[in-house]
C-alpha cells in the first residue's frame, strides 16, 4: 500500500505547477462537487418515473424544481468566484503551496484524514448549534441554507458567503494544525466534499456511509435530513456523539413540519 501511495504521489507531482496555482483550490472545490452532485441529480431526475428509485427518497413526496437547481447552482457558483476565489489568492500569497517528494505513510493519511474530519465535525456542529439557539445568527447567515425543508445533492451549498467561508475556513484549517502532508490534505478535502453532498442528498441507500458505521456512531444522509426538516436537532453533519452529549439527536422522522 505504501508502494501505491507513493506512485499515486509521484503523479500527483506531475501536476505540481497546477497544484501551485492560486486556482487550483477553487476549481477543484467546483468541478469536485458538481461531480459528486451528478449521480444524485440523475436519481432525482429516474425518481419521478421509477417507483423503486423514490422509495430510498427519505421524503418521497418532496422534488427540487429545476428553477430550485438553477437557483442553487447560481449561489454555490457566485460565492465561489466573489468570495473563495480572492480568499483563495490571498492564502497563497501568504502560505505558498510546497510539495514534498515523499508520499505520507498509510497510517499517517488514514488518521490524519480521520482526525481532520473528527475535528471539523466538532467545529460544524458549535458553529451550526450557536447560528440557531441565538435567533439574530440565524436570521442574518444562516437561514439562507434552510430554504429547503427537504434537501437534495444542489442544496449542500445553498448558503451564504459567512457560512461558506466560515465552515470553509474550518476545512482549511485542520490540515494545517495538524501538519498534515498535502496527499493526506487533498485525501480530506475530497472526503469532506462527498460527506456533506451525501448528507443532503435527499436518499437513504442499502450503500450510505451510514450503513457502513456500527452503534449508529455515524448519522449520514437521514440524520441531517431531519435537521432540515425539524430545525432543533442532529445539528453535527456527521458523527453522532456531540447530539447525544448535548441531546439534541432525533433518529426519526416526525410526522409533520413543525413549523406548520
Amino acid at each position: 500500500m505504501a508502494v501505491l501511495l507513493q506512485m499515486l504521489w509521484d503523479l500527483v507531482l506531475g501536476y505540481g505547477d497546477v497544484l501551485g496555482s492560486p486556482f487550483f483550490p477553487v476549481l477543484f472545490s467546483i468541478s469536485i462537487y458538481l461531480l459528486f452532485c451528478l449521480p444524485f441529480l440523475l436519481l432525482d431526475c429516474l425518481s419521478v418515473w421509477v417507483a423503486p428509485i423514490r422509495s430510498y427518497k427519505i421524503q418521497p413526496n418532496n422534488t427540487i424544481s429545476w428553477g430550485a437547481a438553477r437557483s442553487c447552482l447560481g449561489l454555490f457558483l457566485y460565492n465561489h468566484l466573489v468570495y473563495i476565489l480572492p480568499t483563495t489568492v490571498l492564502h497563497w500569497y501568504w502560505r505558498p503551496v510546497s510539495l514534498p517528494r515523499e508520499a505520507p505513510g498509510v497510517p499517517s493519511l488514514t488518521c490524519g484524514v480521520l482526525a481532520c474530519l473528527l475535528m471539523f465535525d466538532f467545529q460544524y456542529f458549535v458553529w451550526h448549534i450557536l447560528h440557531h439557539r441565538i435567533p439574530w445568527l440565524y436570521r442574518t447567515f444562516h437561514k439562507v441554507h434552510h430554504t429547503f425543508t427537504a434537501p437534495s445533492a444542489l442544496t449542500t451549498e445553498h448558503s451564504g458567503a459567512w457560512e461558506v467561508l466560515s465552515l470553509g475556513f474550518f476545512a482549511a484549517i485542520n490540515p494545517c494544525i495538524l501538519g498534515c502532508h498535502p496527499l493526506t490534505e487533498l485525501a480530506f478535502f475530497l472526503l469532506n466534499i462527498w460527506l456533506s453532498v451525501e448528507d443532503h442528498c435527499g436518499y437513504d441507500l442499502p450503500w450510505a456511509p451510514h450503513r457502513w458505521v456500527p452503534w449508529g456512531l455515524y448519522g449520514g444522509a437521514p440524520h441531517h435530513d431531519l435537521h432540515h426538516l425539524t430545525f432543533k436537532s442532529n445539528y453535527a453533519p456527521y458523527f453522532t456523539h456531540w447530539d447525544r452529549l448535548a441531546g439534541t439527536l432525533l433518529r426519526h422522522h416526525p410526522k409533520t413540519d413543525p413549523r406548520g
